[in-house]
Formats: C-alpha cells, sequence, structure tokens
C-alpha cells in the first residue's frame, strides 16, 4: 500500500493542532499570541508597553513630555514533550492505515497531551496569582461571596469592561451550580475557543470553563519517559487544589513552537514492523508584566 507520508503528516499535525485547541480547557489562550515572534529556537519576543499619565496643559510652555516604554520581553519555551507511537502492520483492517491511525492518535492527543498541557498551563498561572499575592482560601459556605469577591478584586485591577474566564474545578463548579443562591444569575453565552464557537455558562458576565481536577492542582512532576511504560504526569507530593483561576481572557498566552507528525511506512521503520508516528509539542505559557497581577487563584490546601 502506497502511503504519502508527507501528505497524511501535514493533514494530522493540523487537525491534532485544531482538536489540542478545542479540547484543552486552555486552548482559547493560543488566540493571544498576536505580535508575539520567535527570535532563535526557544525564545519569544512579546511586546509590553508602560506609559506615564496625563499632566497639566501650560498655557505659555505647552505640553509636557513624558516618556512611553515599548520592552521587547523575551519569554523562553520550556516544555518540549514528544512520544513515538507503533501501528503494527497486521492490526490494519480493511478500513486502512489513515482510518485507523488517526483513532489512534485523536486519542492520544484527547487523552494524555490535552490533560498534561492543561495541567501545566494552570499550574503556572496559579504560580504568577501566588507570586503577586493573588490568592484565597477555598470556603465551601462562604464559596459564592469568595468568588465575587475574587472577580471584583480582577476588575478592580484589570478593569471592569475586561472579558473575564474562570477556570473551576468539580468541587467549585458542584458548588456554584447547585446554589440557590445563585441559579438565577447563570447564564448561558457564547465562547469562542479557536475557530470553535462554545457555549459556555457565565456568572455575572464572567465565563465559567470547568476544568477536571487532576488538572487543576498547584504543582506538577512531568515524567521524563525514558522508559516505555512511564510518562505523562502527575500532581506533585503536597500540592494543593486550584479551586479556581480567575483572570481576563487575554492575560495569558499559550504559544506553541512546534506541533508536528511524523510518520514513516513498515519500509521505512527500521525497529520494527509497523508504522511509526512521531509526535511532538513545544510550548509554554506566558503573562506579560502588565498582567502580573491581574490573576487571582482560590485554592485549598491537600488533604
Amino acid at each position: 500500500m502506497a502511503l504519502n507520508t508527507l501528505s497524511f503528516a501535514s493533514k494530522y499535525s493540523s487537525e491534532l493542532d485544531k482538536m489540542l485547541v478545542q479540547k484543552s480547557a486552555t486552548g482559547f489562550l493560543a488566540d493571544n499570541i498576536f505580535r508575539a515572534k520567535f527570535v532563535g529556537a526557544k525564545t519569544v519576543i512579546v511586546p509590553d508597553i508602560d506609559f506615564v499619565g496625563l499632566a497639566d496643559y501650560d498655557r505659555d510652555n505647552g505640553f509636557s513630555k513624558a516618556g512611553m516604554t515599548v520592552s521587547q520581553t523575551p519569554f523562553t519555551l520550556t516544555k518540549d514533550r514528544a512520544r513515538k507511537l507503533m501501528i503494527d502492520r497486521e492490526d490494519m483492517d480493511e478500513t486502512g492505515i489513515a482510518n485507523l491511525s488517526g483513532q489512534v492518535l485523536g486519542e492520544y492527543v484527547r487523552t494524555k497531551v490535552v490533560p498534561e498541557m492543561d495541567a501545566y498551563v494552570l499550574s503556572n498561572l496559579y504560580k504568577v496569582a501566588s507570586d503577586n499575592g493573588n490568592t484565597g482560601a477555598y470556603a465551601a459556605k462562604t464559596v459564592i461571596a469568595d468568588f465575587l469577591a475574587g472577580v471584583n478584586k480582577v476588575q478592580d485591577t484589570a478593569g471592569f469592561d475586561e472579558e473575564l474566564v474562570a477556570f473551576i474545578d468539580s468541587t467549585m463548579y458542584s458548588a456554584l451550580m447547585t446554589s440557590t443562591e445563585i441559579s438565577r444569575q447563570i447564564i448561558v453565552s457564547d465562547f469562542k475557543q479557536g475557530d470553535v464557537n462554545l457555549k459556555v455558562k457565565t456568572l455575572n458576565g464572567v465565563a465559567l470553563i470547568p476544568v477536571s481536577s487532576e488538572r487543576m492542582r498547584t504543582e506538577y512532576t512531568f515524567s521524563d519517559g525514558i522508559e516505555a511504560t512511564e510518562g505523562g504526569f502527575a500532581a506533585a507530593a503536597g500540592a494543593g487544589y486550584i479551586r479556581s483561576l480567575i483572570m481576563p481572557k487575554k492575560a495569558a498566552s499559550l504559544v506553541k513552537k512546534t506541533e508536528t507528525m511524523r510518520i514513516f511506512t513498515p519500509e521505512q521503520n527500521k525497529d520494527a514492523d509497523a508504522y511509526e508516528f512521531n509526535y511532538r509539542l513545544y510550548y509554554d505559557v506566558f503573562v506579560k508584566k502588565s498582567n502580573l497581577k491581574t490573576i487571582y487563584a482560590i485554592t485549598e490546601a491537600a488533604v
């Protein structure tokens, strides 16, 4: 069977990239990379503008000068993750390698890549909030008041016209959804993620993004995967629970340098009589200096 590996690799990479953005809870942050540009292999430059406020106008001397600083801030990508997958030639059926590999790769991205990327991004956003003193403790009895207080704190810093999102773990999401206190205030609104328009629940105009609890911990370890049976990620020992992360939708940028797919036929594969798929994702999440104090976390210590 002939297999145009270049064509299939290009098609798979494109489709897997769409799945990554659409299935990931944090995928919409990839929309925030306007004007970012790469310099070298690992560094991305993101412009950040700082202004000086207004001054009095002088009728004799006219306008008072003020500085405007445009900082070209360098950020270094740190997450370079990859995996080799193989499908034995004999595992093919009448549907052929194209359909089978599409199912396998799609399931791999959905069950392994997406959760890990979310966990990394959310734990790093928590660290930004923690480093800037923007955290609060979770308490079931005051969950609504605490959430609204967090929203107000973010709005007070970012502005009340900013579009906000709140990543919420299953514990806090359940508490909000079952509360009779705010049930009438929760509505369904449009939410754009990549090329897809989603319907999400909102509270006081804040989009509520439910996230699996396994992706909402304060710290993770990521396996080097040297052994074939090892890989993925796990909450670090003593890691706390991120019950909610409240932030402007544009506060952080998810930057992907590469999401590539290489395909080798059994004839090209020197190690086995199988199709080989090499998947690589090189990415990181960055928060500009002007947005560092606009992220708020509600957390709970590990039990």
